[in-house]
Protein backbone atom coordinates (compact mmCIF):
# COMPACT_ATOMS: atom_id res chain seq x y z
CA UNK A 1 0.00 0.00 0.00
CA UNK A 2 1.48 3.12 -1.20
CA UNK A 3 2.46 5.86 1.14
CA UNK A 4 -0.23 8.87 1.22
CA UNK A 5 0.35 12.67 1.28
CA UNK A 6 -2.27 15.33 1.40
CA UNK A 7 -0.42 19.01 -0.82
CA UNK A 8 -2.65 22.22 0.31
CA UNK A 9 -2.05 25.23 -2.11
CA UNK A 10 -2.21 28.58 -1.49
CA UNK A 11 -1.99 32.04 -2.93
CA UNK A 12 -1.73 32.44 -6.50
CA UNK A 13 -1.27 30.60 -9.77
CA UNK A 14 2.50 30.73 -9.67
CA UNK A 15 2.58 28.83 -6.25
CA UNK A 16 -0.11 26.23 -8.16
CA UNK A 17 2.72 25.18 -10.31
CA UNK A 18 5.16 24.94 -7.87
CA UNK A 19 2.59 22.20 -6.33
CA UNK A 20 1.94 20.59 -9.41
CA UNK A 21 5.93 20.05 -10.02
CA UNK A 22 6.41 19.07 -6.10
CA UNK A 23 3.74 16.49 -6.91
CA UNK A 24 4.57 14.66 -9.82
CA UNK A 25 8.08 14.19 -8.08
CA UNK A 26 6.70 12.87 -5.01
CA UNK A 27 4.69 10.46 -7.17
CA UNK A 28 7.53 9.24 -9.14
CA UNK A 29 9.32 8.45 -5.20
CA UNK A 30 6.31 6.00 -4.66
CA UNK A 31 4.14 8.57 -2.79
CA UNK A 32 0.24 8.76 -3.65
CA UNK A 33 -0.56 11.82 -3.64
CA UNK A 34 -3.86 14.04 -2.85
CA UNK A 35 -4.63 17.65 -3.05
CA UNK A 36 -6.65 20.16 -0.98
CA UNK A 37 -8.10 17.67 0.69
CA UNK A 38 -10.29 17.77 3.58
CA UNK A 39 -11.11 14.24 4.02
CA UNK A 40 -7.78 11.80 3.31
CA UNK A 41 -6.05 9.28 6.15
CA UNK A 42 -2.94 10.94 4.54
CA UNK A 43 -0.57 11.09 7.03
CA UNK A 44 1.73 13.68 5.92
CA UNK A 45 0.50 17.16 4.85
CA UNK A 46 2.69 19.74 2.64
CA UNK A 47 1.09 23.33 2.83
CA UNK A 48 2.81 25.80 0.12
CA UNK A 49 2.43 29.00 1.50
CA UNK A 50 1.58 32.25 -0.01
CA UNK A 51 3.57 35.71 1.62
CA UNK A 52 2.43 38.00 -0.55
CA UNK A 53 0.12 40.63 1.59
CA UNK A 54 -1.48 40.99 5.13
CA UNK A 55 -4.57 38.69 4.55
CA UNK A 56 -2.31 35.94 2.07
CA UNK A 57 -0.06 35.86 4.89
CA UNK A 58 -2.89 35.45 7.66
CA UNK A 59 -4.63 32.94 5.39
CA UNK A 60 -1.69 30.60 5.44
CA UNK A 61 -0.63 30.73 9.51
CA UNK A 62 -4.41 29.71 9.89
CA UNK A 63 -3.82 27.23 7.16
CA UNK A 64 -0.79 25.93 8.65
CA UNK A 65 -2.24 26.01 13.17
CA UNK A 66 -5.15 23.97 11.56
CA UNK A 67 -2.71 21.24 10.45
CA UNK A 68 -1.00 21.56 13.76
CA UNK A 69 -4.27 20.91 15.89
CA UNK A 70 -4.71 17.96 13.45
CA UNK A 71 -1.13 17.15 14.14
CA UNK A 72 -1.78 17.36 17.62
CA UNK A 73 -5.08 15.15 17.89
CA UNK A 74 -3.06 12.26 15.98
CA UNK A 75 -4.73 12.71 12.92
CA UNK A 76 -1.54 13.11 10.84
CA UNK A 77 2.28 12.55 11.75
CA UNK A 78 4.31 14.64 10.06
CA UNK A 79 4.02 18.47 8.64
CA UNK A 80 6.11 20.70 6.07
CA UNK A 81 5.73 23.99 4.98
CA UNK A 82 6.98 25.31 1.79
CA UNK A 83 6.65 28.17 -0.07
CA UNK A 84 6.92 32.14 0.29
CA UNK A 85 6.07 32.51 4.16
CA UNK A 86 8.35 30.11 5.26
CA UNK A 87 10.95 31.61 2.60
CA UNK A 88 10.31 35.36 4.20
CA UNK A 89 9.48 34.38 7.61
CA UNK A 90 11.52 30.59 8.20
CA UNK A 91 13.04 31.59 11.48
CA UNK A 92 9.85 33.42 13.26
CA UNK A 93 7.83 30.42 12.14
CA UNK A 94 10.46 28.07 13.54
CA UNK A 95 10.14 29.62 16.70
CA UNK A 96 6.23 30.31 16.59
CA UNK A 97 4.88 27.41 15.63
CA UNK A 98 8.06 24.48 16.48
CA UNK A 99 4.96 21.72 15.50
CA UNK A 100 5.59 21.62 11.94
CA UNK A 101 8.36 19.10 10.81
CA UNK A 102 10.31 21.09 8.78
CA UNK A 103 10.02 24.73 6.74
CA UNK A 104 11.23 25.09 3.25
CA UNK A 105 11.60 28.15 0.86
CA UNK A 106 10.18 28.84 -2.39
CA UNK A 107 13.31 28.98 -4.43
CA UNK A 108 14.36 25.21 -3.88
CA UNK A 109 12.00 22.58 -3.95
CA UNK A 110 14.40 19.59 -3.44
CA UNK A 111 14.74 20.44 -0.22
CA UNK A 112 11.21 18.91 1.03
CA UNK A 113 11.07 16.26 -1.40
CA UNK A 114 14.85 14.99 -0.03
CA UNK A 115 13.10 14.99 3.58
CA UNK A 116 9.91 12.83 2.17
CA UNK A 117 12.77 10.17 1.11
CA UNK A 118 12.87 11.09 -2.92
CA UNK A 119 15.59 11.87 -5.15
CA UNK A 120 14.97 14.83 -7.27
CA UNK A 121 14.82 13.98 -10.73
CA UNK A 122 15.75 16.80 -12.78
CA UNK A 123 14.77 14.46 -16.15
CA UNK A 124 11.13 15.29 -14.05
CA UNK A 125 11.70 19.27 -14.45
CA UNK A 126 8.83 19.80 -16.65
CA UNK A 127 6.46 17.04 -15.20
CA UNK A 128 3.30 18.33 -13.46
CA UNK A 129 0.34 16.45 -10.93
CA UNK A 130 -2.58 18.97 -12.29
CA UNK A 131 -4.78 20.25 -9.80
CA UNK A 132 -6.82 22.10 -12.13
CA UNK A 133 -9.78 20.41 -13.93
CA UNK A 134 -7.87 18.80 -17.27
CA UNK A 135 -8.71 20.97 -19.70
CA UNK A 136 -6.57 23.95 -18.51
CA UNK A 137 -3.38 24.85 -16.94
CA UNK A 138 -0.96 27.09 -16.02
CA UNK A 139 1.98 28.09 -17.83
CA UNK A 140 4.73 29.19 -15.55
CA UNK A 141 7.75 31.11 -18.14
CA UNK A 142 9.72 32.49 -15.69
CA UNK A 143 10.79 32.89 -11.91
CA UNK A 144 11.15 35.75 -9.82
CA UNK A 145 11.60 39.24 -10.81
CA UNK A 146 13.97 42.16 -11.78
CA UNK A 147 11.53 44.96 -11.16
CA UNK A 148 11.65 47.20 -8.09
CA UNK A 149 8.23 48.46 -7.41
CA UNK A 150 7.89 50.37 -4.40
CA UNK A 151 5.33 48.38 -2.58
CA UNK A 152 5.89 44.78 -3.73
CA UNK A 153 8.09 42.03 -1.59
CA UNK A 154 8.06 39.54 -4.60
CA UNK A 155 11.83 40.39 -5.27
CA UNK A 156 12.98 39.91 -2.04
CA UNK A 157 10.70 36.68 -1.63
CA UNK A 158 11.36 34.92 -4.88
CA UNK A 159 14.58 36.68 -6.33
CA UNK A 160 16.18 38.04 -9.27
CA UNK A 161 14.16 37.15 -12.98
CA UNK A 162 14.93 33.41 -14.14
CA UNK A 163 13.67 32.37 -17.50
CA UNK A 164 12.95 29.17 -18.52
CA UNK A 165 14.35 28.12 -21.41
CA UNK A 166 12.45 28.51 -24.57
CA UNK A 167 12.35 24.61 -25.86
CA UNK A 168 11.63 23.10 -22.17
CA UNK A 169 8.47 25.31 -22.39
CA UNK A 170 7.58 24.22 -25.36
CA UNK A 171 7.81 20.65 -24.42
CA UNK A 172 6.05 21.10 -21.07
CA UNK A 173 3.44 22.63 -23.21
CA UNK A 174 3.39 19.61 -25.67
CA UNK A 175 3.01 17.32 -22.39
CA UNK A 176 0.26 18.85 -21.38
CA UNK A 177 -1.89 18.84 -24.70
CA UNK A 178 -1.13 15.35 -24.56
CA UNK A 179 -2.55 15.19 -21.20
CA UNK A 180 -5.71 16.72 -22.64
CA UNK A 181 -4.90 20.24 -21.73
CA UNK A 182 -7.42 22.83 -24.37
CA UNK A 183 -6.29 26.10 -22.83
CA UNK A 184 -2.94 27.32 -21.73
CA UNK A 185 -2.70 30.62 -19.23
CA UNK A 186 0.99 31.96 -19.63
CA UNK A 187 2.20 33.25 -16.09
CA UNK A 188 4.65 34.66 -14.76
CA UNK A 189 5.83 37.33 -12.18
CA UNK A 190 6.40 39.52 -14.89
CA UNK A 191 5.61 37.63 -18.40
CA UNK A 192 6.34 40.80 -20.76
CA UNK A 193 9.89 40.10 -19.31
CA UNK A 194 10.99 36.77 -20.72
CA UNK A 195 14.21 36.11 -21.79
CA UNK A 196 16.31 39.14 -21.10
CA UNK A 197 18.01 36.56 -19.04
CA UNK A 198 18.97 33.81 -21.44
CA UNK A 199 18.83 35.48 -24.40
CA UNK A 200 19.55 39.10 -24.53
CA UNK A 201 16.46 40.40 -25.63
CA UNK A 202 12.32 39.87 -25.01
CA UNK A 203 11.30 36.77 -26.23
CA UNK A 204 7.55 36.43 -25.40
CA UNK A 205 6.35 36.83 -28.87
CA UNK A 206 8.44 33.72 -29.90
CA UNK A 207 7.33 31.99 -27.43
CA UNK A 208 3.69 32.35 -27.94
CA UNK A 209 4.34 31.41 -31.53
CA UNK A 210 5.37 28.36 -30.65
CA UNK A 211 2.73 27.12 -28.42
CA UNK A 212 0.53 28.58 -31.09
CA UNK A 213 1.93 25.83 -33.25
CA UNK A 214 1.13 22.91 -30.66
CA UNK A 215 -1.64 20.38 -31.83
CA UNK A 216 -4.23 20.34 -29.22
CA UNK A 217 -4.17 23.41 -27.35
CA UNK A 218 -7.09 25.99 -28.75
CA UNK A 219 -6.64 28.87 -26.15
CA UNK A 220 -3.69 30.90 -24.85
CA UNK A 221 -4.42 33.49 -22.81
CA UNK A 222 -1.47 36.25 -20.82
CA UNK A 223 -1.16 37.01 -17.68
CA UNK A 224 0.55 39.10 -15.50
CA UNK A 225 1.93 41.38 -18.10
CA UNK A 226 4.16 44.92 -17.06
CA UNK A 227 3.02 47.35 -18.49
CA UNK A 228 6.69 49.21 -19.21
CA UNK A 229 8.33 48.67 -22.07
CA UNK A 230 5.27 46.25 -23.15
CA UNK A 231 6.68 44.65 -26.55
CA UNK A 232 5.10 45.66 -29.15
CA UNK A 233 5.63 42.51 -31.05
CA UNK A 234 3.79 40.76 -28.58
CA UNK A 235 0.65 43.22 -29.92
CA UNK A 236 1.50 42.03 -33.26
CA UNK A 237 0.92 38.13 -32.43
CA UNK A 238 -1.80 38.81 -30.22
CA UNK A 239 -3.70 40.54 -33.44
CA UNK A 240 -2.53 37.78 -35.90
CA UNK A 241 -2.93 34.73 -34.22
CA UNK A 242 -6.56 33.36 -33.52
CA UNK A 243 -5.61 30.60 -30.82
CA UNK A 244 -4.39 33.46 -28.44
CA UNK A 245 -7.56 34.99 -26.80
CA UNK A 246 -8.24 38.64 -27.36
CA UNK A 247 -7.34 39.41 -23.03
CA UNK A 248 -4.67 40.46 -21.12
CA UNK A 249 -3.70 40.82 -17.79
CA UNK A 250 -1.75 44.18 -17.23
CA UNK A 251 -1.57 45.11 -13.58
CA UNK A 252 -1.34 49.21 -13.47
CA UNK A 253 -1.86 49.99 -10.27
CA UNK A 254 -2.62 53.71 -10.37
CA UNK A 255 -2.57 56.56 -12.90
CA UNK A 256 -1.06 59.65 -10.85
CA UNK A 257 1.78 60.60 -11.94
CA UNK A 258 2.75 60.95 -8.34
CA UNK A 259 2.04 57.53 -7.06
CA UNK A 260 3.68 56.02 -10.28
CA UNK A 261 6.58 57.73 -9.76
CA UNK A 262 6.39 56.80 -5.54
CA UNK A 263 5.65 53.27 -7.25
CA UNK A 264 8.57 52.72 -8.95
CA UNK A 265 6.70 51.46 -11.79
CA UNK A 266 8.75 52.90 -14.95
CA UNK A 267 5.24 54.55 -16.86
CA UNK A 268 3.40 57.52 -16.61
CA UNK A 269 -0.24 58.03 -16.96
CA UNK A 270 0.61 59.57 -20.80
CA UNK A 271 2.74 56.12 -21.19
CA UNK A 272 -0.23 53.93 -19.86
CA UNK A 273 -3.05 55.69 -21.93
CA UNK A 274 -0.80 55.44 -25.08
CA UNK A 275 -0.32 51.66 -24.70
CA UNK A 276 -4.06 50.79 -23.72
CA UNK A 277 -4.80 52.64 -26.70
CA UNK A 278 -2.40 51.08 -29.01
CA UNK A 279 -3.63 47.46 -27.83
CA UNK A 280 -7.26 48.39 -28.57
CA UNK A 281 -6.71 49.75 -31.98
CA UNK A 282 -4.75 46.71 -33.00
CA UNK A 283 -7.18 43.79 -30.49
CA UNK A 284 -10.35 45.84 -30.59
CA UNK A 285 -11.91 43.44 -28.83
CA UNK A 286 -9.77 42.96 -26.48
CA UNK A 287 -10.99 42.35 -22.57
CA UNK A 288 -8.44 43.92 -20.27
CA UNK A 289 -7.79 42.95 -16.68
CA UNK A 290 -6.09 45.23 -14.49
CA UNK A 291 -5.23 45.38 -10.48
CA UNK A 292 -5.26 48.46 -8.97
CA UNK A 293 -3.60 50.17 -5.32
CA UNK A 294 -5.39 52.44 -3.34
CA UNK A 295 -4.34 54.36 0.14
CA UNK A 296 -0.67 54.01 -1.17
CA UNK A 297 1.64 56.32 1.34
CA UNK A 298 0.92 60.37 -0.49
CA UNK A 299 -1.97 59.31 -1.96
CA UNK A 300 -4.25 62.62 -1.85
CA UNK A 301 -7.81 63.08 -2.92
CA UNK A 302 -6.80 64.60 -5.93
CA UNK A 303 -4.79 61.29 -6.72
CA UNK A 304 -7.90 58.79 -6.06
CA UNK A 305 -9.99 61.17 -8.24
CA UNK A 306 -7.67 60.47 -10.98
CA UNK A 307 -7.99 56.70 -10.27
CA UNK A 308 -11.71 56.80 -10.24
CA UNK A 309 -11.53 59.11 -13.84
CA UNK A 310 -9.63 56.00 -15.00
CA UNK A 311 -11.60 53.51 -14.41
CA UNK A 312 -14.52 55.22 -15.58
CA UNK A 313 -13.10 56.20 -18.98
CA UNK A 314 -11.27 53.02 -19.89
CA UNK A 315 -14.31 50.82 -18.45
CA UNK A 316 -12.19 47.56 -17.75
CA UNK A 317 -13.58 44.38 -18.41
CA UNK A 318 -12.29 42.93 -15.38
CA UNK A 319 -10.66 44.54 -12.31
CA UNK A 320 -9.39 44.10 -9.10
CA UNK A 321 -8.54 46.40 -5.95
CA UNK A 322 -6.53 45.98 -2.96
CA UNK A 323 -5.54 48.27 0.29
CA UNK A 324 -2.23 48.92 0.35
CA UNK A 325 -0.53 47.43 3.54
CA UNK A 326 3.33 47.72 4.31
CA UNK A 327 5.67 44.81 3.26
CA UNK A 328 9.07 44.96 5.37
CA UNK A 329 11.75 45.49 3.25
CA UNK A 330 10.21 47.29 0.20
CA UNK A 331 10.96 51.08 -0.44
CA UNK A 332 7.82 52.54 0.60
CA UNK A 333 7.86 50.32 4.10
CA UNK A 334 11.17 51.63 4.78
CA UNK A 335 11.28 55.16 3.40
CA UNK A 336 7.86 56.24 2.95
CA UNK A 337 5.28 57.36 5.65
CA UNK A 338 1.61 55.01 5.61
CA UNK A 339 -0.07 58.00 6.00
CA UNK A 340 -3.45 57.20 4.30
CA UNK A 341 -5.57 55.90 7.45
CA UNK A 342 -7.49 52.76 7.13
CA UNK A 343 -10.78 53.84 6.99
CA UNK A 344 -10.09 55.56 3.92
CA UNK A 345 -8.26 52.71 2.29
CA UNK A 346 -11.18 50.54 2.80
CA UNK A 347 -13.36 53.21 1.50
CA UNK A 348 -11.50 53.93 -1.59
CA UNK A 349 -11.43 50.69 -2.11
CA UNK A 350 -15.12 50.13 -2.12
CA UNK A 351 -15.81 53.04 -4.14
CA UNK A 352 -13.55 51.53 -7.21
CA UNK A 353 -15.38 48.43 -6.75
CA UNK A 354 -18.85 50.04 -6.91
CA UNK A 355 -17.74 51.74 -9.92
CA UNK A 356 -16.42 48.53 -11.69
CA UNK A 357 -20.11 47.35 -11.15
CA UNK A 358 -21.90 49.75 -12.65
CA UNK A 359 -19.44 49.19 -15.36
CA UNK A 360 -18.99 45.72 -15.29
CA UNK A 361 -22.82 45.48 -15.92
CA UNK A 362 -23.27 48.29 -18.83
CA UNK A 363 -20.32 45.55 -20.53
CA UNK A 364 -22.27 42.64 -19.95
CA UNK A 365 -25.60 43.84 -21.40
CA UNK A 366 -23.71 44.80 -24.42
CA UNK A 367 -23.19 40.89 -25.09
CA UNK A 368 -26.78 40.64 -24.79
CA UNK A 369 -28.02 38.85 -27.83
CA UNK A 370 -24.99 37.79 -29.10
CA UNK A 371 -23.27 34.49 -29.73
CA UNK A 372 -19.79 33.49 -28.06
CA UNK A 373 -17.74 30.59 -28.27
CA UNK A 374 -16.78 29.35 -25.21
CA UNK A 375 -15.01 26.50 -23.23
CA UNK A 376 -16.75 24.05 -21.18
CA UNK A 377 -15.71 23.71 -17.14
CA UNK A 378 -18.16 21.83 -15.78
CA UNK A 379 -21.63 20.97 -14.38
CA UNK A 380 -22.98 22.94 -10.94
CA UNK A 381 -26.17 23.57 -9.24
CA UNK A 382 -27.73 22.75 -12.86
CA UNK A 383 -25.81 25.06 -15.23
CA UNK A 384 -23.41 24.26 -17.24
CA UNK A 385 -20.98 26.79 -16.23
CA UNK A 386 -18.87 28.17 -19.20
CA UNK A 387 -16.45 30.57 -19.68
CA UNK A 388 -15.54 33.06 -23.00
CA UNK A 389 -12.49 34.33 -24.57
CA UNK A 390 -12.56 37.04 -22.16
CA UNK A 391 -12.44 34.85 -18.99
CA UNK A 392 -9.61 33.40 -17.18
CA UNK A 393 -10.90 30.39 -15.08
CA UNK A 394 -10.89 31.12 -11.05
CA UNK A 395 -10.54 34.75 -11.12
CA UNK A 396 -13.04 36.25 -14.05
CA UNK A 397 -16.67 35.45 -14.59
CA UNK A 398 -18.60 33.00 -16.30
CA UNK A 399 -21.75 32.00 -18.29
CA UNK A 400 -24.24 29.79 -17.24
CA UNK A 401 -26.36 27.74 -19.45
CA UNK A 402 -29.48 25.78 -18.20
CA UNK A 403 -29.15 22.34 -17.86
CA UNK A 404 -31.64 19.64 -18.92
CA UNK A 405 -34.04 19.57 -21.06
CA UNK A 406 -33.28 20.36 -24.39
CA UNK A 407 -31.99 17.18 -26.38
CA UNK A 408 -28.73 18.83 -27.20
CA UNK A 409 -27.57 19.38 -23.94
CA UNK A 410 -27.80 16.23 -22.84
CA UNK A 411 -24.78 15.64 -22.84
CA UNK A 412 -22.18 18.39 -22.88
CA UNK A 413 -18.61 17.25 -21.53
CA UNK A 414 -16.06 19.61 -19.56
CA UNK A 415 -13.34 20.84 -21.91
CA UNK A 416 -15.54 21.01 -24.85
CA UNK A 417 -15.74 24.56 -27.28
CA UNK A 418 -19.73 25.28 -27.90
CA UNK A 419 -21.12 28.36 -28.89
CA UNK A 420 -23.68 30.22 -26.68
CA UNK A 421 -26.52 32.73 -27.10
CA UNK A 422 -26.07 35.39 -24.22
CA UNK A 423 -29.70 35.84 -23.09
CA UNK A 424 -29.71 37.95 -19.45
CA UNK A 425 -26.86 39.84 -17.75
CA UNK A 426 -25.97 40.41 -14.33
CA UNK A 427 -23.27 42.20 -12.79
CA UNK A 428 -20.31 39.70 -13.17
CA UNK A 429 -22.26 36.34 -14.44
CA UNK A 430 -23.97 35.77 -18.14
CA UNK A 431 -26.69 33.16 -18.45
CA UNK A 432 -27.36 31.52 -22.05
CA UNK A 433 -27.79 28.57 -24.61
CA UNK A 434 -26.52 26.76 -26.17
CA UNK A 435 -27.02 27.17 -29.97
Amino acid sequence: MKKKINVITLGCSKNVVDSEKVMAQLAAGGWEVVHDSDSTDARVVVVNTCGFIGDAKQESIDTILRCVVAKEAGLIDRLYVIGCLSERYSDELRGEIPEVDEYFGARDFTGVVRSLGCTWRDELAGERRLTTPPHYAYLKISEGCDRRCGFCAIPLIRGPHVSVPLERLVEEARSLAAKGVRELMVIAQDTTYYGLDLYGKRRLAELLERLCAIDGIEWIRLHYAYPAGFPRDVIDVMAREPKICNYLDIPFQHISDSQLRSMKRGVDRQGTMDLIASLRESIPDITLRTTLLTGYPGETDEDFARLEEFVRTVRFGRLGVFAYSEEEGTFSAEELTDDVPESVKQQRVERIMELQQEISLENNRLRVGRTEEVIVDGRQDGFYVCRGRGDSPEVDQEILVPAGGAAENKEVLPGSFRNVEVTSAAEYELYGRFV
